[in-house]
C-alpha cells in the first residue's frame, strides 16, 4: 500500500548547519543559492560549520508555501544562530522533524524550542530516538557518550510529540517522513561500534530509528532528505520509492554516513548503488566524509551538488 503524497511544485532545502562552508565560492545557480557575508541592511554576517546538520524545509503548492524545520544541529546555538543571521523566519515553521536521537542532530533543539510561539506544533521522530545509555564503543577503556534528546524539557515547551515508526505525512500531505526503514541490502550494515546499555548489559544498537522526510516534486521525482542515513542511504531512497510509488528520483541529499574506516570500504558500492537510481542530483552533505564526497563528485560529476552551511537547495518542478 503506498501512501498518497500531494506533488509539490517546489521545494526549498535552506542549510541552517552542515560541516563545511566557503563563504567565497561564488558558484551560485538557479539550484544552488550560496549566503552572502552581509544581510539585506548591508551589515556582516558569519555563517558558522560544525559537525551537525539542520535545515528548514520549505515546501511551495499552488503559491503557498509551508515550512518545516529537519533536524536541529550539534551545540546548543549553531544552527539558531545561523538561522538568525540567515533571516529564516522561524514563525513560519510548522512542523518539527528528528530524523534519528544523535546529538549531532537534535543539539540545538533546544534553542529552537525557545524561540517558536507555536504551541501545539509537532515534532515528528522515531520513538527509539529517545533511547537512553547511547555510546559508541571505540575500545574497552574508551566511549563516546550519545545523549537523548530531553523528552521531558521537549514537552514542557508546548511541543507535541509525534512518535512514528511508520510512514507519516506532514503539512497538509507534502512532505513524508518514512518512520523505521527496513534494511535490506547487503552491504548497509549500520555503525559497527554503536552500543546502548540496557538492564546492566551491552548492546547493539541499530539505530533503527534513523530516518528520512521525502517530497514529490511535480514532472520530476521524488527529493530524499537523510540525516545520517545509518539505515543506509540505498536503503532509504529504495523505501521512499516503495511507499510513495514514485520510482524517478529528482535528487537525494543529506549526510550518507560514510566517513572512517568502518565505512570506506563500502564507497564505491554504495556509490553503484546511487548511480542506478539515476537521481537528477545528488548532494552529499554532513558525515558523508571527504574521501566518499569526492568519489561521488568523480563517478556522477553532472549530478554532484556541493552542500555547505547556509546554502539553499531549489528544486522546482
Amino acid at each position: 500500500m503506498t501512501v498518497p503524497l500531494k506533488p509539490v511544485d517546489r521545494m526549498e532545502i535552506l542549510t541552517l548547519q552542515d560541516n563545511y562552508i566557503d563563504i567565497a565560492a561564488h558558484d551560485g545557480t538557479a539550484v544552488v543559492q550560496r549566503p552572502t557575508s552581509v544581510d539585506a541592511s548591508g551589515n556582516r554576517i558569519s555563517i558558522q560549520a560544525e559537525h551537525g546538520f539542520s535545515a528548514v524545509v520549505g515546501l511551495t503548492v499552488e503559491g503557498n508555501t509551508r515550512k518545516v524545520l529537519f533536524d536541529f544541529g550539534f551545540s546548543e546555538s549553531g544552527a539558531f544562530q545561523n538561522a538568525r543571521a540567515l533571516g529564516a523566519d522561524l514563525a513560519e515553521i510548522e512542523a518539527l522533524v528528528l530524523s534519528h536521537g544523535h546529538m549531532d542532530h537534535h543539539g540545538g533543539l533546544p534553542a529552537f524550542l525557545e524561540s517558536l510561539t507555536l504551541r501545539g506544533i509537532e515534532l515528528v521522530l522515531h520513538p527509539a530516538a529517545f533511547r537512553s545509555a547511547r555510546y559508541i564503543k571505540l575500545s574497552e577503556e574508551r566511549r563516546i557518550p550519545l545523549p537523548a534528546p530531553d523528552r521531558n524539557r521537549i514537552e514542557k515547551s508546548g511541543v507535541r510529540v509525534v512518535p512514528a515508526r511508520t510512514p507519516h505525512l506532514l503539512v497538509g500531505g507534502a512532505l513524508l517522513f518514512l518512520g523505521e526503514i527496513p534494511r535490506r541490502t547487503e552491504f548497509e550494515k549500520g555503525m559497527p561500534k554503536a552500543r546502548y546499555a540496557e538492564g546492566g548489559a551491552e548492546k547493539f544498537d541499530p539505530i533503527e530509528d534513523d530516518s528520512a522526510v521525502v517530497a514529490h516534486v511535480k514532472g520530476k521525482g521524488l527529493v530524499v532528505l537523510s540525516g545520517c542515513a545509518h539505515s543506509g542511504i540505498v536503503n532509504t531512497v529504495a523505501y521512499a520509492r516503495e511507499v510513495t510509488g514514485v520510482e524517478r528520483v529528482f535528487a537525494v541529499m543529506g549526510g550518507f554516513h560514510l566517513t572512517g574506516a568502518d565505512f570506506e570500504p563500502i564507497i564505491e558500492t554504495t556509490t553503484e548503488a546511487l548511480k542506478a537510481f539515476d537521481p537528477r542530483y545528488i548532494v552529499p552533505t554532513h558525515c558523508t566524509g571527504r574521501k566518499a564526497s569526492m568519489h561521488i563528485e568523480r563517478e556522477m560529476p553532472d549530478q554532484f551538488l556541493l552542500n555547505m552551511s547556509g546554502t539553499k537547495m531549489v528544486f522546482a518542478a
